[in-house]
């Protein structure tokens, strides 16, 4: 049975290109699928930033499709939902690891915004950590200029930042594990240091609707996680069942270097 969002979650989606806190998980529960995880990178190493993780680790897969956030991804793009791209974001504690001021859309190759980016806390996301910073009603302005920047400590491929605007009115989206955000393609946001002695871990989840299609080549891949699809514009992914499967690994790397051909990468 489907769980109905919150009213105003539209209204505010639609207002300010973002919603937070949204408790989707209870605390222990976050802090098991961050054990998951761990336990994952004593064999892989570090999980930072893999795309299509979902491929590869039963846990992501499993937050990503969880009934209450895609409750409320169908309130924001409707019912046919396509799971794009499902990657963990860490910054190390006391390290420069950032993310500059941003849209998500620039670089993606997408022919519509009607998509959605979940962020999931499994560690707490508070401004001594880094938490994301929102700035309202950016999303209206649509697609801005980025800049490419040589920045080691950006967290982005290529350290792409929107320069000169106003963040005076930026939104801190502190969160607990097993809260989430959800925001809209054009919202611009950004992400300071982790100045914690904590990990700070979040799963981002790109979702779709289905009618959208890849503009750069013909390559890209989803996975229907609710609804119909009669466009069927991309390959299926295949999703993890068990944890590190040899030929799921290998795949990965592929699904990899095709999200990279997409959004760049710097130099």
């Amino acid at each position: 049975m489907r769980h109905s969002p919150n009213s105003h979650y539209a209204s505010t989606y639609n207002d300010d290109g973002f919603l937070s806190p949204v408790k989707l998980l209870e605390a222990e529960d976050a802090r098991a699928h961050r054990l998951r995880m761990e336990t994952a990178e004593k064999s892989l190493g570090s999980m930072h930033y893999k795309s299509k993780i979902h491929t590869l680790l039963t846990s992501p897969y499993e937050l990503a499709t969880l009934p209450a956030a895609l409750d409320v991804v169908e309130t924001l793009i409707g019912p046919d939902i396509l799971l794009y791209n499902a990657t963990y974001i860490i910054k190390e504690p006391n390290t420069a690891s950032h993310v500059s001021w941003h849209q998500d859309l620039t670089y993606w190759g997408l022919s519509d915004d009607d998509q959605v980016s979940m962020w999931l806390a499994l560690s707490p996301a508070t401004l001594d950590s880094g938490c994301m910073q929102m700035l309202p009603g950016s999303h209206t302005t649509g697609v801005m200029p980025h800049e490419a920047t040589d920045d080691d400590n950006n967290v982005l491929l290529q350290g792409q930042t929107v320069k000169g605007i106003d963040t005076s009115q930026a939104v801190a989206c502190t969160l607990q594990p097993g809260e989430a955000s959800f925001h809209h393609g054009w919202t611009l946001h950004a992400s300071m240091p982790n100045n914690s002695n904590d990990r700070r871990i979040g799963l981002n989840v790109q979702y779709l609707a289905t009618h959208i299609k890849q503009t750069k080549h013909d390559l890209d891949t989803a996975i229907l996680v609710r609804g119909a699809d009669k466009y069927n514009h991309f390959k299926r992914d295949i999703p993890a069942t068990t944890d590190l499967d040899p030929s799921a690994i290998k795949k990965q790397e592929e699904l990899e270097a095709h999200y990279i051909s997409i959004a760049g990468k710097r130099n």
